[in-house]
């Protein structure tokens, strides 16, 4: 079992939108915390090893410390402008 933590924006994030949307992505965060790389989660090409996976119209974007057992949720977004502000 992993550890899933959010960086302060992504926390943020989550907790300005709407009760539907926060427990859609709560769940989905939670989920990481037993399986850290689900069949539908893609590895970014960046030299840190970041991970996105899909929630509805939202992506949350994360690195997994394997040594630590720690997922770290460094963003969450709406799919039309997350990519553009990755390096934020």
């Amino acid at each position: 079992m992993y550890t899933v933590e959010l960086k302060p924006k992504a926390e943020k994030f989550v907790e300005a939108q709407i009760t539907k949307v926060q427990r859609q992505l709560t769940n989905k965060m939670e989920a990481l915390a037993t399986n850290p790389r689900p069949r539908n989660s893609k590895l970014l090409h960046t030299k840190e090893k970041v991970y996105h996976v899909y929630s509805g119209d939202y992506r949350i974007i994360y690195q997994v410390q394997d040594d630590k057992r720690l997922v770290m949720v460094a963003k969450v977004g709406h799919r039309k402008d997350i990519y553009r502000r990755l390096g934020d």
